[in-house]
């Protein structure tokens, strides 16, 4: 695993709401007497890893998210990796007009829930930008081309997974060669 299993168990990277959608049912390790889903760790960990890979593979890399929960986390991680973050609301023409002030042309977006960064998701597809989304067991994962099924909704959980993704990038891109070179702590991105 790339983190302790623990420290995923700490965070509640693993606990899902109650509605789950059909896609997202094979990553759920088993549904709790109270309703919540449980996601199956060993998956979310391999999922964290193939979208790692994947995202070391782009220069420009655009991270989205609405939530307030998320903005200093995802200013952090585009700050490491080079790339450009949007927090608070997507402006429309972002990706699809040339003639916008604040107009941008990413390799590949990233949103922390495709549900409300919808307007993103929807721009990418348009201008055929591969999307990887962070989605709990109640996302459509429709136009979504990597899914890393996590809670995208807990500080804790996003604070952890966008420091592990980090981490992971920057090795698969030889910045760093181990762990200890890796300086950034999660209370960087936000876990207080």
């Amino acid at each position: 695993m790339l983190v302790e299993k623990t420290e995923y168990l700490t965070a509640g990277v693993h606990i899902g709401m109650k509605s789950c959608t059909p896609y997202m049912k094979q990553f759920i390790y088993k549904v709790r007497d109270d309703g919540l889903a449980v996601f199956n760790l060993q998956k979310v960990d391999n999922r964290i890893k193939i979208a790692a890979d994947f995202l070391s593979k782009f220069e420009k890399i655009m991270i989205v998210s609405k939530k307030d929960n998320a903005s200093k986390v995802i200013k952090s991680f585009a700050e490491a990796v080079n790339g450009k973050a949007i927090s608070g609301r997507f402006l429309p023409g972002t990706l699809t007009n040339p003639s916008y002030k604040g107009f941008y042309e990413p390799d590949v977006v990233f949103v922390a829930d495709p549900l409300i960064d919808d307007q993103a998701v929807k721009e990418a597809k348009r201008k055929r930008i591969p999307v990887v989304a962070l989605c709990d067991t109640f996302n459509i994962v429709r136009d979504i081309d990597m899914v890393i099924p996590v809670n995208n909704n807990g500080k804790k959980s996003l604070a952890l997974i966008f420091w592990v993704m980090t981490r992971e990038i920057l090795r698969n891109r030889k910045e760093i060669k181990k762990d200890s070179d890796f300086k950034k702590t999660i209370k960087d991105f936000g876990s207080d």
